[in-house]
C-alpha cells in the first residue's frame, strides 16, 4: 500500500512538472497539457485515483495550495499601476463580474437545463479567471499598453471575488434560503471584506516587523512566510468560509508595495513553489473526472461555452471599459482573454461533492461542466490570443530587440548597427554624457539605473526580448543580470565577461547563478573591447553568400574579427556567447567587430560600410 501511494505521488509530480516543461518547449498553453495528462492518468487508464490516494486530505490540500498561489499573485501587483487602469480594474471585478455571472446563470438554465439554484452557482463559479492561466499567457504574449496590466490585476483579484460569491450562493442553497440570497450575499460580502482586510493587515504587519528586525534567519525566511500565509488563510476560513482567499491576496499586495524590507527572495521561492502546486492541482482535479458525465450534456455544453466566449466576455469588457483611456485594440484584446483556471476547478469540486452528499439533484454535473469550460476557454484563448494580439499590433512573436545597459561608444556602435538591420535597440545608462551622445547619434536612450524598480516600470520594452549588460563595471553587470531574469528569461540575459576571466592572478569568476550568459568570448572584457576600439577596430555588417561564405570571411580577416550577432531568416537575431558560437551560413548576415581591413578585398565590396565610432578621450 505504501509503495502504491509513493508511486502515485511520484506520478503526479512527474506529470505536473513534465507537462509544464513540454508546453514551454513547444510554446503551448501549459494547462491544456496538464488537463490532458491528468485525464489520461485518471479516468482513462486508472493509474491515478486522487480520492484513494489522499482521502480526506484531498480538498484541504487543494484549498491550501490555491491560497499560496493567490498570495504569489498578490506579490506581483504594484499600486503604482493603478492610476492608469484603476477605474477599469474596479469595474472589471464588480460590473464585469456581475455581467459574467448573469450571462453564465441564464445560459446554464436555458441551454443546459439546470435548475436555478445550480445555474446561479455555476455562473458564480465561472466568474473567476485566475493568475494560473492569465499569467502564463501574458508572459508568452507580452502585450504592450495597459491591457496586460488590467488583465493581470483582474486575474488575481477576481479569484477571491468569484470564490466568495460562489460560497455565499452555495450556503444559501444548502440552507434552503435561495429566495433570500440577495441579503445573504450582501452580508456575507461585507463580513468577508472586514475579516480579509483585518487578518491580512495584521499578518503582513507582523511579517514586515520580523523581517525588518532580522528576527528570522535567512534560511528560515521562506518557511516562516509560508507558515504565516497558511495560518492566516486557515484563520480567515474559520471566521468566514472562503474569506481566506481574499486574506492571502491582500497579504501579497501589502508585502509587494511596502518599502521597509526586500521581498525579492520571497517572490523567487513562491514562483518556484507555484510551478509545483499548479501542476499537482491540475493533475489531481482532472484525474477525478468521469468521461461519461463529461459527455452527458452533448452539444448543449458546447453552446454554453460559446455563449460565455462570444457574449459574456465581450459584454463584460464593453461595460467595464466605457469612457476609459484604453484603445479599441486593447479592449478587443481584453475581450479575447478570459480563460478559467484552478480556482474554478477547486471550488466546483468542493461544492459538487458537498451538494451530492446533501442529495441535491444534478449536482454531479457541476464539476464536468466547469472542467469543460476550463478546457474550452484555455484551448480557445491559449491558441488564439497570441495571433489576435499580433494582428492588433499589441504584441510580436519572440521579440528580437535588445536592451543594452551602458551607453559607451562600443554599445552605441552595436545599437546603431542593430537599428540599421531592423531590430529595436535601447540604451540605458546613468551617465548623462553617454545618454546625450546616444541621442545625438539618433539612438533610443533612457537615463536611469538598470536595477531600479521605478526604471522597470518606466521602460517600454515592446519588441525587446534580451538584455545586454555591457557597462565598464563588472559588479554592475552582474547585479543587472541577476535583476532581469524576472523580466526576460535567464537564457536571454547576457553580460560582458568579467576581467577575472581574462587576467591571471585575480579572484575567480562569479558562479553562473550570479551572472548572465557571457557575451562574445571569454577574453572579450570591457577593457579588451575598448582597447581595440581605440586602435581602429569597427563594427561591420557582412552579407554572406555562396560566393563569399564564412570561411572566406575568416581568411579575409586572419582571425582579426570577433562575431557578435547573426541575423538569420525570419528576422531572427542570434547572439554569440562563450557557450554558443554558431557557424554562419550563406544567406545570413553577420555583425562582427573587426580590425580595419585593406581596401579592395572581395569582402569590402559585399559588406556594409564600416561604422566610424567616435572615441571619447
Amino acid at each position: 500500500m505504501t509503495e502504491n501511494v509513493l508511486i502515485g505521488l511520484t506520478a503526479i509530480l512527474v506529470l505536473g512538472v513534465g507537462a509544464q516543461w513540454i508546453s514551454w518547449r513547444f510554446r503551448l498553453p501549459s494547462i491544456l497539457l496538464l488537463l490532458l495528462a491528468g485525464f489520461v492518468a485518471g479516468p482513462i487508464t486508472g493509474f491515478i485515483d486522487p480520492d484513494a490516494l489522499l482521502g480526506d486530505l484531498l480538498f484541504p490540500i487543494i484549498s491550501a495550495s490555491v491560497a499560496v498561489i493567490l498570495f504569489e499573485g498578490g506579490l506581483t501587483l504594484r499600486l503604482a499601476e493603478l492610476p492608469h487602469v484603476g477605474g477599469v480594474i474596479s469595474r472589471l471585478i464588480t460590473v464585469g463580474a456581475m455581467v459574467t455571472w448573469a450571462v453564465g446563470a441564464v445560459a446554464a438554465r436555458f441551454i443546459l437545463g439546470l435548475d436555478w439554484d445550480l445555474s446561479v452557482l455555476l455562473g458564480a463559479v465561472l466568474i473567476v479567471t485566475g493568475p494560473t492561466v492569465i499569467a502564463p499567457l501574458l508572459r508568452q504574449i507580452q502585450p504592450r499598453g495597459q491591457a496586460g496590466t488590467a488583465l493581470k490585476w483582474e486575474g488575481i483579484l477576481i479569484d477571491p471575488v468569484g470564490a466568495v460569491l460562489a460560497v455565499l450562493v452555495f450556503e444559501a442553497i444548502l440552507a434552503g434560503e435561495f429566495s433570500r440570497a440577495t441579503g445573504v450575499i450582501i452580508s456575507g460580502v461585507l463580513e468577508t471584506i472586514v475579516i480579509g482586510v483585518a487578518v491580512s493587515v495584521v499578518a503582513a504587519g507582523i511579517m514586515i516587523f520580523l523581517l525588518r528586525r532580522y528576527l528570522i534567519p535567512d534560511h528560515l525566511e521562506n518557511g516562516v512566510i509560508l507558515l504565516f500565509v497558511i495560518s492566516a488563510f486557515a484563520l480567515s476560513d474559520q471566521l468566514h468560509h472562503e474569506s481566506g482567499l481574499l486574506t492571502v491576496t491582500l497579504m501579497g499586495v501589502i508585502l509587494a508595495n511596502q518599502r521597509f524590507v526586500s521581498i525579492k527572495h520571497i517572490m523567487d521561492f513562491k514562483e518556484n513553489l507555484q510551478v509545483l502546486l499548479i501542476g499537482t492541482l491540475f493533475i489531481l482535479l482532472s484525474a477525478r473526472l468521469e468521461p461519461a458525465v463529461m459527455l452527458q450534456s452533448g452539444l448543449g455544453s458546447l453552446l454554453f461555452l460559446a455563449v460565455l466566449i462570444v457574449l459574456g466576455r465581450p459584454l463584460a469588457i464593453l461595460l467595464s471599459t466605457l469612457r476609459s483611456a484604453l484603445t479599441w485594440k486593447e479592449r478587443l484584446f481584453m475581450a479575447w482573454m478570459a480563460p478559467r483556471g484552478i480556482v474554478a476547478a477547486a471550488v466546483a469540486s468542493i461544492f459538487s461533492f458537498e451538494l451530492v452528499e446533501a442529495g441535491h439533484a444534478g449536482a454531479e454535473q457541476l464539476v464536468p461542466l466547469t472542467f469543460l469550460v476550463i478546457i474550452g476557454t484555455v484551448g480557445f484563448y491559449g491558441l488564439t490570443a497570441g495571433p489576435v494580439a499580433r494582428w492588433l499590433e499589441l504584441s510580436e512573436e519572440a521579440p528580437q530587440g535588445v536592451l543594452i545597459v551602458g551607453a559607451h561608444p562600443f554599445s552605441r556602435a552595436i545599437a546603431k548597427r542593430l537599428q540599421e538591420e531592423g531590430y529595436r535597440a535601447m540604451l540605458l545608462d546613468t551617465n548623462r554624457e553617454n545618454i546625450q551622445q546616444g541621442r545625438m547619434e539618433g539612438l533610443e536612450t533612457h537615463y536611469g539605473n538598470a536595477y531600479s524598480e521605478e526604471v522597470l516600470e518606466e521602460l517600454d520594452l515592446t519588441g525587446i526580448g534580451r538584455l545586454l549588460a555591457m557597462t565598464s563595471n563588472d559588479e554592475v553587470n552582474a547585479l543587472t543580470a541577476i535583476h532581469f531574469p524576472e523580466v526576460f528569461s535567464r537564457a536571454e540575459v547576457y553580460q560582458l565577461p568579467p576581467r577575472s576571466m581574462d587576467q591571471a592572478g585575480i579572484e575567480p569568476a562569479p558562479p553562473p547563478h550570479l551572472t548572465g550568459r557571457f557575451l562574445f568570448g571569454p577574453e572579450m572584457t570591457y577593457d579588451w573591447l575598448m582597447e581595440r576600439l581605440r586602435a581602429g577596430w569597427t563594427i561591420r555588417v557582412t552579407q554572406l553568400t555562396e560566393q563569399f561564405d564564412y570561411l572566406d570571411f575568416q581568411r579575409q580577416h586572419e582571425e582579426k574579427a570577433v562575431p557578435l550577432f547573426l541575423c538569420t531568416g525570419k528576422n531572427r537575431l542570434v547572439i554569440y556567447t562563450v557557450d554558443y558560437q554558431p557557424i554562419p551560413r550563406p544567406g545570413q548576415t553577420l555583425i562582427s567587430f573587426v580590425k580595419a581591413h585593406p581596401q579592395g578585398e572581395e569582402e569590402a565590396a559585399r559588406a556594409e560600410p564600416a561604422l566610424s565610432v567616435p572615441v571619447a578621450p
